[in-house]
Formats: C-alpha cells, structure tokens, sequence
C-alpha cells in the first residue's frame, strides 16, 4: 500500500533500487581488490613500497595519493528515495 501520489510497491522498488546500486559498488570494489597489485602509483606514478604490495593485495595507489583519496569528498546515490514529503523539502 502506497501513500499519497506514489503508486503501489513504488516503496519496494525504491528499496530494491537502493540495495542494487549498493551491490553494484560493493562488486566493483571487490573487482579491484582481485588485481594485480601495481609497482607504481596509477596516479604520480612513484613506486610503491614491496611492503604496501604484500599487505594490500590489489593495490593501485600510493600511500601519499590513497590518503588524498580517502579525504576527498564523493557524493553517493543522489537520489532522494525515501518515500515521505518532508525529506524532499530538505
């Protein structure tokens, strides 16, 4: 049973569509840890530690690049998908 304007199962389906688009980010993490670890930097290109390579399997950054990384601000979903009004007013 939907409320106000949405049709019914629009809830299910918004929180289908939420746990997909979670999976899909999770699949593509776990795509990323399963490569060969590389033995320079993908972004400045500096070597990277045997250390790093043995203890993080897949590794593509450098310590330096992977802290910029992790500090960086990324925007997920982007999608308003709760079902009430006020959340849409926010």
């Amino acid at each position: 049973m939907a409320g106000g304007w949405a049709r019914d199962g629009a809830v299910n389906e918004q929180i289908e569509a939420s746990i997909e688009d979670e999976l899909k980010r999770l699949k593509a993490a776990q795509s990323r840890q399963r490569a060969e670890s590389r033995t320079h930097c993908a972004e400045c290109d500096e070597p990277i530690s045997e250390k790093r390579r043995a203890a993080i399997s897949g590794v593509q950054l450098c310590i330096d690049c992977q802290q910029d990384r992790d500090g960086a601000f990324r925007a997920r979903g982007g999608i308003n998908r709760r079902g009430s009004k006020d959340s849409q007013l926010k």
